[in-house]
């Protein structure tokens, strides 16, 4: 059961994180690609060991957050590459010596019609999520999610400026 739940759990960011890792690892590229899978798995029992500790999550919750971000994660994966897409365009844009008035208003619609669907997604993930959590369980999973990107950004940020070997739980604050 934990390999489902530490597997749908991270998607989202373990993806975003082993990426920023191998795209910032210039000389050591080759490298981090043949660690990539233990990288993924010490990353996602990480994140679950975290969540349920920090979350006070039973057995059956976790398994029911499984199936829950096994729904959400895919959408979540997909918007969110397409708002840098979309973001990667306006800025390609707005760097040109002559931007393209009417191409940078369709990336203002479609960058909010981006952030539309994302309140969307979390609104129905909240809702799945009110199915199984406290409301105290769910503010607190929000805040975890949002540290734990946070830490893989900053990770990644270290990661480009040559230093590859901080570990993911460092830095993670205590959430009430």
């Amino acid at each position: 059961m934990i390999n489902r739940v530490q597997r749908s759990l991270c998607l989202l960011v373990s993806a975003t994180f082993v990426g920023a890792v191998v795209a910032g690892a210039q000389p050591a590229r080759a490298n981090v690609q043949t660690q990539r899978p233990e990288l993924e798995q010490a990353l996602r029992q990480r994140m679950a060991t975290v969540t349920k500790q920090r979350l006070g999550l039973t057995d059956q919750q976790m398994t029911q957050l499984e199936q829950s971000n096994s729904r959400f994660a895919p959408q979540l994966t997909q918007l969110l590459a397409s708002e840098r897409e979309t973001r990667r365009q306006l800025r390609l844009e707005l760097t040109s010596p002559t931007p393209n008035q009417q191409h940078v208003s369709t990336l203002i619609d479609q960058s909010l019609s981006l952030q539309q669907q994302r309140v969307s997604i979390v609104q129905a993930e909240q809702k799945d999520l009110a199915r199984f959590m406290t409301p105290v369980q769910r503010a607190r999973y929000v805040a975890l999610q949002a540290e734990f990107r946070r830490r893989a950004q900053e990770m990644a940020r270290q990661n480009a400026n040559g230093n590859p070997d901080r570990r993911f739980n460092r830095g993670l604050r205590k959430i009430p």
